[in-house]
């Protein structure tokens, strides 16, 4: 589920470019030492960078180092399943929180903030043992489940829920004329910080299919999570193949990171092993005659199913005007409701909403005791007790802590929480446990999106197409996009930017250029800086060569120099000058050595080609490791002889040779054979 602690450009090159000394926003300036003790200051800034001095290392090479064996436990993660284990997963957590603690305004994306909560929901999901170490499951549960092994799986469901809904709410509530008037995709997809080739189609769509979708992702963001927590099965597989829908558009048209590929990992959350067919023969099991009680049942959850899908059509109708023109073979759409009554709306559900959570918790919680209470033997029934209450406790305070920032979406219900969910949620605010969000609050770049320098990936030369970089992320292409959309003063760390390309900082350009070569000013750093600002647009079809119009509006940055009497007042206004020079680290140290020939190594490589390559070589060894599973059972000397039958076991000793001649179950999947009881 985590993925690996991976800042920019798997954090060996980038992190020199944006927090080496010489870099953009120096990580040390982050973490002065205040006089106060070892443990306390690890407390107030989680991050065990702290350490790097004791390493002969400064900050940026710790971040440097971190990032390194971060990503090469999360690649063991996924290989080797030993290490799937929660002391892995809270490395990897405890490797990212480092990181994003130094990470300043490059690491103040949303989806850092969901990779963190998620990574650290991992070390409840991830098992405490191998599932081949198992030896019997408690009756009436999943088969190889153990008592508290669902809860952790409702925190995922519970987090999915208020991602979606936040992100659904905050589109209205922000009051942008483009949501309200259902016209936002009309500007998306030219106007986001890095689409891809097919955003240019997606532009062209007509006009009335463009505001349906934004009807579409309102009904998929803020009326399909309650269905998260339906009791009907075919409700929470309907509304996982809408988020898996809205995902999948997302990633085509948009280079959003990791972000929608972790959204993708969060939806399976609302899967069952009936639906992916984990549990061996279970696609081939007979029918059998039901009893009129739970035929009556399945006819009451399919009229309620049909009742649920009858409202969300009526309702979707209804708010939004739609109006089939049959002549032009188009759909109209508007909204029929108006701010006031949405806030009430609002203010109406949020609190049922929390109230939803609760209830479902609470059947979670005694489903569980209930599993526990089938457990046999002494023994195992307290080790069980000992594993629920710890993750039962765990639960129920991370849903309390996330109530706090989930309630920010209605600032009513935010001030009616239990006061104990504050107290709860303030003692650990720093680690990120839990977080608000609302993605796409308010739609930028209305009349064209500004430009400023061009760089690798962002919108620059005419004709050359939006790239593809999924799921790199290039920090600064990011930041550049935020600047533009105010004056540079907005945006201090431009101004640093500017220094150092002034100054002709290698680690710096290679931000803006992997191939050093190809930068214009590779052999001596330019006299003189600046930055225009354009408006681009996609082009029109039929204009050959062309992805893209544009038009001057104005100078962003004035053009300076070094020692400009202009940016040397900016750099000191916004503090950026540093007198004071880094402490010597010692460079002959063997870990600096390493950690310089990786670097070197790395440099030349364009971040998504890297990226891409580790995942075809995962995908690689999967498929070796999948062909190779059955000739390892074969060879297994519980395997029987080739061309040798099984033989029935007589009854009485049915038991023991079910041991016998069952394999030991599959580690991918989550659930195995339980060995039958001797009579």
């Amino acid at each position: 589920m985590p993925r690996a602690a991976r800042p920019e450009r798997t954090g060996k090159v980038a992190a020199q470019g944006l927090y080496g000394p010489e870099g953009i926003l120096p990580a040390r300036k982050t973490l002065r030492p205040q006089g106060k003790g070892r443990w306390q200051q690890l407390w107030e800034t989680p991050t065990l960078l702290w350490e790097a001095p004791r390493l002969g290392l400064d900050t940026a090479q710790g971040l440097e180092l971190l990032s390194l064996l971060g990503a090469l436990l999360a690649l063991g993660a996924l290989l080797l399943s030993p290490l799937r284990h929660p002391v892995v997963y809270l490395l990897l957590w405890a490797a990212y929180l480092s990181a994003c603690q130094v990470g300043q305004v490059f690491l103040y994306f949303q989806w850092d903030s969901l990779l963190l909560e998620t990574g650290f929901l991992a070390v409840l999901v991830a098992p405490l043992r191998p599932a081949s170490h198992r030896k019997q499951a408690p009756q009436g549960g999943r088969a190889g489940a153990l008592p508290h092994e669902d809860l952790p799986f409702w925190l995922v469901r519970w987090l999915l829920f208020r991602l979606m809904f936040a992100s659904g709410v905050v589109k209205l509530t922000s009051r942008c004329p483009a949501w309200w008037g259902l016209t936002a995709l009309t500007y998306h997809y030219e106007t986001q910080c890095l689409p891809t080739p097919a955003a240019w189609f997606a532009h062209h769509l007509p006009v009335w299919l463009h505001k349906l979708s934004v009807v579409a992702t309102f009904l998929i963001e803020i009326a399909v999570p309650p269905l998260f927590f339906a009791p009907i099965r075919r409700l929470r597989l309907a509304a996982f193949y809408s988020q898996v829908l809205l995902q999948v558009l997302i990633i085509i048209t948009g280079n959003y990171n990791f972000f929608n590929l972790m959204t993708l990992v969060l939806t399976t959350a609302l899967l069952d092993d009936q639906h992916l067919a984990a549990e061996p023969g279970h696609g081939s099991r007979k029918k059998t005659t039901t009893s009129w009680p739970k035929a009556l049942l399945a006819t009451l959850s399919l009229l309620l199913e049909l009742a649920v899908y009858g409202l969300l059509a009526y309702g979707t109708v209804h708010y939004f005007g739609l109006e089939v023109d049959w002549q032009q073979r188009t759909i109209h759409s508007r909204t029929t409701f108006t701010f006031h009554q949405f806030s009430q709306w609002l203010k109406t559900l949020t609190l049922p909403t929390v109230w939803l959570g609760v209830a479902s918790l609470a059947w979670e919680l005694l489903s569980a005791l209930w599993r526990w209470t089938q457990v046999r033997g002494w023994l195992r029934k307290f080790s069980a007790a000992v594993k629920l209450s710890l993750v039962s406790t765990a639960t129920v305070a991370l849903f309390l802590i996330s109530l706090v920032p989930y309630s920010y979406v209605e600032p009513g219900t935010h001030g009616r929480l239990w006061t104990g969910a504050h107290r709860l949620f303030g003692a650990v605010e720093h680690l990120q446990l839990a977080n608000s969000y609302g993605l796409f609050r308010r739609m930028t770049g209305l009349g064209g999106r500004p430009e400023e320098i061009e760089f690798m990936y962002k919108p620059g030369n005419l004709s050359r197409p939006p790239p593809v970089v999924v799921p790199h992320q290039p920090r600064l292409d990011w930041q550049m996009w935020f600047a533009a959309l105010g004056p540079h003063t907005h945006s201090p760390w431009f101004t640093s930017l500017v220094l150092r390309l002034l100054q002709g900082k290698e680690p710096v350009i290679r931000l803006i250029q992997s191939q050093v070569a190809r930068y214009p000013f590779h052999k001596q750093p330019p006299t003189y800086v600046r930055a225009q600002r354009y408006k681009y647009w996609f082009s029109q079809p039929g204009e050959q060569g062309q992805w893209w119009r544009r038009q001057w509006v104005e100078e962003f940055f004035p053009p300076v120099s070094l020692g400009d009497p202009t940016l040397e007042t900016l750099l000191r206004q916004f503090g950026l000058q540093d007198k004071s020079p880094p402490r010597a680290r010692s460079a002959n140290s063997t870990l600096a050595q390493a950690l310089h020939w990786t670097r070197t190594q790395l440099s030349p490589l364009e971040a998504p080609a890297l990226l891409w390559g580790l995942l075809v070589a995962i995908g690689a060894v999967r498929v070796v490791q999948a062909l190779l599973a059955p000739w390892s059972l074969r060879s297994s000397p519980l395997a029987p002889a080739s061309g040798e039958k099984r033989r029935p076991a007589p009854h009485k000793d049915s038991g023991a040779a079910s041991e016998q001649a069952t394999p030991a179950p599959n580690p991918w999947t989550s659930s195995s054979r339980t060995a039958r009881r001797k009579k």
